[in-house]
């Protein structure tokens, strides 16, 4: 039985998948969520010149990822699930790598996470977080796969 699940969310329609099947099996298990949403600098900074522009940038990934994680939370609570949330803010490094120290910050004894299911150069070329976490997880790791992708 799991009484702690860790959902990443990213506001992708894989991110929400995700959510949805750990809010059924937190339903079932009567398991608290720990909601999770990882704000990356690197993207900014390669487009970014300016620090005022790249300033405001960070604080607009802040503010969207707080309301992320409060619409997940409105939906899981409503259900009465107990949810807790945190925004960790990552300055260099992997999102793979927040995710996994969360697990160790939390507790969780299973996370839910959602993927595309690339493969090939795509796989190459963007990486894969989920790929990381399940080969580098101390837990459990369901994947959510997007609907409509290649076995």
């Amino acid at each position: 039985m799991y009484k702690r699940i860790l959902v990443p969310i990213d506001g992708r329609d894989t991110g929400h998948r995700g959510l949805k099947e750990a809010i059924a099996l937190a339903t079932e298990q009567k398991a608290t969520l720990c909601l999770l949403h990882v704000t990356s600098d690197f993207p900014v900074m390669l487009e970014m010149a300016n620090v005022v522009d790249f300033e405001k940038m960070r604080e607009g990934l802040h503010q969207y990822g707080r309301h992320l994680l409060e619409d997940a939370k409105t939906l899981a609570g409503s259900l009465g699930i107990e949810v807790e949330t945190q925004l960790r803010d990552l300055k260099g490094g992997r999102v793979a790598d927040a995710i996994l120290q969360e697990v160790k910050n939390t507790g969780c004894d299973l996370i839910v996470i959602g993927t595309h299911g690339r493969r090939g150069f795509s796989r190459a070329l963007l990486g894969s977080d989920a790929e990381s976490v399940l080969r580098e997880s101390p837990v459990p790791v369901l994947l959510v796969r997007a609907p409509g992708t290649v076995n």
